[in-house]
């Protein structure tokens, strides 16, 4: 979106469900005079320009056809109208969503009709815009919207539900009042100073090394955050026939990868998303690593090697019922990516005694066949990936680099001026600082953005929202 040339009020349509066979579809409008348009292709119009908003009204759309010199209104399809006033919708202006059947050809003649009778086809994220800049939300809510849409397991989904419930932005406030409180403290000082020899004591700082603690906890929870929303890569690896294609089917609970007693049957890698204890990871299911004169294998194999640089968690498997080897050894002992060795095959009557390992090294023991042991498994890759990170769900976290390039200079600003105070230098320092944390603050809920920010973070949302 060009915000320096933006319309905020002109009427503007999208189609808000994806263009696929399903019982409904729907085609969304908004913008000043959106529910006139509307009624001029619909077969009630009176009712429509009557109805209340937050409700409902049946009909036809319909298109005006000529034949000859008589003008017919030809039928597209049969539809249930929700009609929405301002200020009480979602972008705060006057909306109708169109219910329709969902046929992929229906929604499209309807969304065509409507481009036809005044409307604009939206721009990406152009609903939640307005919703925006008509005070109906705040950044921090409308980025949640779009990690709702994207999120990949009920744990990311309830993360960025914190922030669309307003979890973010009610911290981000009460921090800012501490701040607040502080900065007026000073002013007061400023107007009529007790003291001009020193200010280390002219104020109470407590609320400002609460501010600096509450801030350092919400940098701290981006890379938890991050976990959430981008996911982990965890990466099958080991000889062949050690049971990497069955662990992958397994945790997928679907049949996606070939299973086969015949060495080398997987030759490429395959890739999926997958939820491991509610984290998101991307798991690759690669080819066995050996020596081959097959040039196909050996670039499979080739690739795998790759892919294991490249992970987050590499979980090693070895097939219990034959042991390991010095290639097995030598890969562990020098993997560096974090390594999980997994003896799998534990169903097996016939299975030897794993041998002891050099090094802190993390050992699974299951059966992919049967599921015995996942559940272990599934701890200890959740442990290796969340160490040292802030996740907990019941506590505000940022949802975007964005938001924590501004908190951390907002951190930075409320650490300054505690260091300003402390050594001594004048009250108006403090307050340069703090006015600057203040203004970082306001950039994440977007009392203060540039339009660049702006325009980068709604044109990552899809047309209809």
């Amino acid at each position: 979106m060009a915000l320096n040339q933006y319309t905020p009020e002109e009427p503007i349509s999208s189609i808000a469900t994806a263009l696929a066979p399903a019982a409904l579809g729907i085609v969304r409008v908004s913008g000043k005079g959106c529910i006139e348009l509307v009624s001029k292709v619909f077969s009630r119009p009176r009712a429509l320009l009557e109805a209340p908003g937050n409700t409902i009204v049946y009909g036809w759309i319909t298109s005006l056809r000529a034949e000859g010199e008589a003008i017919h209104a030809q039928k597209i399809d049969e539809v249930m109208c929700a009609v929405y006033r301002a200020p009480k919708s979602y972008t705060g202006e006057d909306m109708v969503e169109i219910f329709c059947h969902g046929g992929p050809a229906v929604v499209t003649a309807i969304q065509n009709l409507m481009l036809r009778s005044g409307f604009r086809q939206a721009n990406r994220g152009e609903y939640t815009f307005r919703a925006y800049i008509n005070g109906k939300t705040d950044l921090t809510k409308a980025e949640a919207v779009r990690e709702i849409i994207d999120s990949h397991t009920d744990d990311s989904r309830s993360h960025a539900a914190g922030r669309l419930a307003g979890a973010l932005y009610q911290e981000i406030d009460s921090i800012k009042k501490l701040i607040v409180d502080t900065l007026a403290a000073i002013e007061v000082e400023i107007e009529y100073p007790e003291d001009e020899e020193t200010i280390a004591d002219t104020f109470d700082k407590a609320d400002l090394e609460q501010a600096e603690h509450r801030l350092s906890e919400l940098v701290a929870s981006w890379k938890g955050e991050k976990l959430y929303q981008d996911g982990a890569r965890v990466v099958l690896a080991g000889r062949t026939n050690a049971g990497k294609s069955s662990l992958f089917n397994a945790i997928l609970k679907e049949e996606r990868a070939i299973v086969s007693d015949i060495e080398g049957t997987t030759r490429d890698w395959l890739e999926s998303w997958a939820g491991i204890n509610g984290i998101p990871v991307r798991l690759f299911d690669t080819a066995g690593l050996r020596d081959t004169q097959d040039v196909i294998e050996a670039k499979g194999v080739e690739i795998s090697r790759s892919l294991v640089h490249e992970a987050d968690v590499v979980l090693y498997l070895i097939d219990s019922a034959t042991g390991m080897n010095e290639e097995d050894k030598e890969f562990i002992q020098s993997c560096k990516a974090p390594l999980i060795v997994v003896w799998n095959k534990c169903d097996m009557p016939s299975t030897v005694v794993p041998e002891a390992l050099e090094g802190p090294l993390i050992q699974s023991h299951i059966s992919a066949k049967t599921g015995t042991g996942l559940s272990d498994l599934f701890n200890q890759i959740e442990a290796l990936l969340t160490q040292g990170l802030s996740t907990d769900r019941q506590q505000a976290g940022l949802g975007s680099a964005r938001q924590k390039d501004a908190v951390a200079e907002a951190l930075e600003c409320t650490r300054h001026a505690l260091a300003t105070a402390q050594d001594n230098y004048s009250l108006d320092a403090v307050v340069q600082d703090l006015e600057d944390a203040l203004d970082a603050l306001s950039e994440v809920t977007g009392a203060i953005t540039p339009d660049d920010i702006l325009g980068s973070i709604f044109a990552n949302f899809c047309v209809g929202k």
